[in-house]
């Protein structure tokens, strides 16, 4: 009698706000300002293991709103996630917990970050569709740099 094969399993077991917050240090006055702030976004995942087959990954977004040199405003937003990875190979865990589980959590943090820069009083920031493959690769590309840089 044969064993049933083994079959990878991917779940998400809970989304979860992990961290929220949103600082407008010089308001009122700067709802007077007439010209567009610029942005800058920065993104940041990762992961850990939290018990066997159990990974939590974390999203990170930082946006900052300027103009000229006064800040318009700051949100942080920390978006995690549960996940149940089972029997994949280890050579496709980078990028289920590079790839997949960022793609799984952007829309949750797209939409908080639509909602709290509304509720603090500006036009909703909408953040663009992202390509979570380009910034593993990136992320992967300087890692290798950096093992490849060191003395053995």
């Amino acid at each position: 009698m044969s064993e049933a094969p083994v079959v990878p399993t991917f779940s998400i077991e809970k989304i979860y706000l992990k961290d929220l917050s949103m600082e407008v240090p010089n308001a009122p006055e700067v709802f007077l300002e007439t010209e567009a702030p610029s942005m800058e976004v920065n993104f940041n995942s990762a992961a850990r293991t939290v018990q066997e087959a159990m990974f939590e990954v974390v999203l990170s977004v930082t946006i900052t709103a300027r103009i000229k040199d006064k800040t318009v405003f700051l949100v942080e937003v920390a978006q995690a996630g549960v996940f149940q990875i089972r029997h994949v190979p280890p050579d496709d865990m980078g990028p289920l917990l590079g790839i997949a589980c960022p793609n799984t959590l952007f829309p949750y943090v797209r939409e908080t970050i639509s909602t709290v820069t509304s509720r603090a009083g500006f036009q909703p920031v909408l953040l663009a569709p992202m390509s979570f493959e380009n910034i593993y690769q990136q992320q992967v590309q300087q890692l290798q740099a950096q093992q490849g840089s060191k003395p053995n």
